[in-house]
């Protein structure tokens, strides 16, 4: 209630409409008045239903009016009927806006900033509110016109300046609207692809995280080097048992190899030793009389691909 109080103090008389009407904006009804002031007709909204519609804080959005210096200027106090959602019918003095500034309160809003199911709520006010009500209010405003209340020194002959006024100005704010939607729609196009440029430079982190395993001398081998070693003690082992059956060869072998090379088990081999592993086995073969492990086509000195 004292806010109410506080606002009515702020404003002048309230002034009666010379027309109300109701327009449904995608579900809400909007009510506007067409009023008289200083010798000229205006439609004026009220703000406070809209900011219940977007979900926006009154005590907020007022203080944010009286801080405007172009806004503070065109808030007036009107008689108005069935203005607040929630209420019954009645007059009641509320705050209202000229709407040719209306749509510079709703750009002064960050869609960005308010809860996710209302932003795109918002963006459709900012675009489209002004031209459905204008439309609304186009054929009273003429006949206004033609009725005198229009400035008197108007020329006859010409257009209302206040129409040729209000007619630019949508023009501008249609103008404004469209710029700002490609803008979004060019934010959003920059947010896919740096999610995509995003995804990409994973990729890459990962294949050269594995590059990097492979070729540092500290890395130990991959599970099909590990595969390819020993396969091969195996085919040696094998080799050697012909040639002198009843002894466990795997165990001599694996043992030698690990001394030689410093680890306790075979997948532990460095990269840097794996080439030379795979030779020493080969020479163990020559040695014992073979032709070489790796000559075989079965067992590939690499692993494949």
């Amino acid at each position: 209630m004292s806010n109410e109080k506080s606002e009515k103090e702020e404003t002048s008389a309230a002034l009666i409409p010379i027309e109300e009407k109701t327009v449904d904006f995608y579900g809400d009804e909007i009510t506007a008045a067409l009023v008289e002031i200083e010798g000229k007709t205006e439609v004026y909204v009220p703000v406070r239903p809209v900011c219940e519609y977007l979900g926006l804080t009154w005590s907020g959005q007022f203080a944010r009016l009286k801080r405007d210096p172009i806004l503070s200027k065109a808030v007036v106090s009107v008689h108005m009927m069935r203005t607040e959602i929630g209420r019954g019918k009645g007059s009641r003095e509320v705050l209202a806006l000229r709407l040719d500034l209306l749509p510079g309160w709703l750009f002064g809003l960050d869609s960005g900033r308010v809860k996710s199911e209302m932003q795109d709520k918002i963006i459709r006010y900012q675009t489209e509110c002004f031209r459905v009500l204008w439309q609304a209010f186009q054929a009273e405003a003429l006949n206004a016109a033609d009725s005198g209340l229009f400035d008197s020194t108007t020329p006859p002959s010409e257009p209302p300046l206040e129409l040729i006024q209000l007619r630019e100005l949508g023009r501008a704010i249609m103008q404004m609207a469209e710029q700002q939607i490609e803008l979004e729609r060019r934010v959003n196009s920059a947010h896919s692809r740096l999610d995509n440029a995003a995804q990409v430079v994973s990729q890459i982190r990962r294949e050269l995280g594995e590059v990097k395993r492979i070729v540092q001398p500290g890395a130990i081998i991959s599970e099909a080097q590990a595969q390819v070693i020993s396969s091969t003690v195996k085919a040696l082992a094998e080799y050697l048992a012909s040639k002198g059956a009843g002894k466990n060869h795997y165990q001599g072998i694996f043992a030698e190899l690990y001394r030689r090379f410093q680890v306790a088990d075979y997948r532990r081999v460095r990269q840097a030793d794996y080439q030379a592993v795979l030779a020493f086995l080969d020479d163990w073969q020559h040695s014992a009389g073979g032709s070489g492990i790796h000559t075989q086509t079965f067992l590939p000195l690499e692993p494949e691909s």
